[in-house]
């Protein structure tokens, strides 16, 4: 492939790759399920039950 053919590629279908994988992500950590994920994260520095080392 030439460079020009990769350019072509990147600026097209890689671009459209890009947007739709920052949508599937975006989607993915606002879905209803993730909240609760979300808040064990949040609150994981005030676990007492771990031990200290």
């Amino acid at each position: 492939m030439s460079y020009e053919a990769l350019r072509h590629f990147a600026d097209s279908w890689g671009l459209m790759f890009m947007a739709f994988l920052w949508i599937a992500f975006t989607v993915w950590t606002f879905r209803p399920g993730a909240k609760g994920h979300h808040d064990d994260a949040a609150n994981m520095i005030f676990d007492e039950d771990k031990q200290d080392v």
